[in-house]
């Protein structure tokens, strides 16, 4: 595992090798830095385990298929990153909107139990990411994207700039509208009341190979908290 994990090695550095093909390893050493957060941030826009690690796959293969087309425009690549996993998730939401509309007009199918040792947590995780994000879907899309770089990520104003290739002044403002927004939604008055993200107490299934199913759970109790209001 040490051999996919460069030390010392900024992430452009990386990125730059990983485009010019020099090290076998440095897109590697990319994942493993980076798949908590992106793992993180694709359950907190869909509040499910498996479309999170599924999307979090999707993210890393769109990097590697676009690492010699972008440049990075700072040393840190998590914020475009972040940027294309909220590309990911909306066209994952547009296509389950398509494949809901046709499973309507079928029987209704038997879902087996998860056999899983951790079924039972990882089931109440989702429940809890649902109810936040019956609110969070409620909020217009830019406002869903700086809430979940800012807040649920942590990316500071300037990375979230970045991400979403808008001033931070613009960013700063959709975040003050979006908060706002949520008060509203939530029924709170303005400073009053919070609505958190869970946090899991699980890791995710074991779809992936052994090697991945590790790096994706590396940390993710640590990681996967946020809040929606200030």
């Amino acid at each position: 595992m040490d051999q996919l994990r460069p030390t010392g090695e900024s992430d452009g550095e990386l990125w730059r090798k990983a485009a010019q093909g020099d090290d076998p390893s440095a897109f590697g050493g990319l994942f493993e830095r980076h798949i908590d957060a992106v793992y993180n941030h694709c359950f907190r826009r869909t509040g499910s385990w498996e479309a999170a690690e599924d999307l979090a796959s999707v993210v890393f293969l769109e990097a590697w298929r676009r690492r010699h087309d972008v440049s990075l425009s700072g040393e840190s690549i998590l914020p475009w990153l972040l940027a294309v996993a909220n590309n990911v998730v909306r066209n994952r939401d547009r296509s389950l909107r398509r494949h809901r509309r046709l499973l309507a007009k079928l029987p209704p199918a038997v879902v087996a139990p998860d056999p899983a040792d951790d079924a039972v947590s990882r089931v109440d995780d989702e429940r809890a990411m649902q109810r936040v994000l019956e609110v969070f879907t409620r909020l217009l899309p830019d406002e869903q994207d700086v809430l979940a770089l800012c807040v649920w990520a942590g990316l500071s104003y300037t990375d979230a700039a970045v991400a979403l290739g808008i001033p931070v002044g613009t960013v700063r403002s959709r975040l003050s509208r979006a908060r706002e927004h949520l008060r509203r939604l939530a029924g709170l008055e303005a400073g009053a009341g919070r609505t958190g993200g869970p946090a899991p107490t699980s890791s995710p299934g074991s779809a992936q190979g052994r090697a991945q199913r590790r790096a994706l759970s590396a940390h993710r109790s640590n990681n996967v908290n946020g809040e929606l209001l200030p």
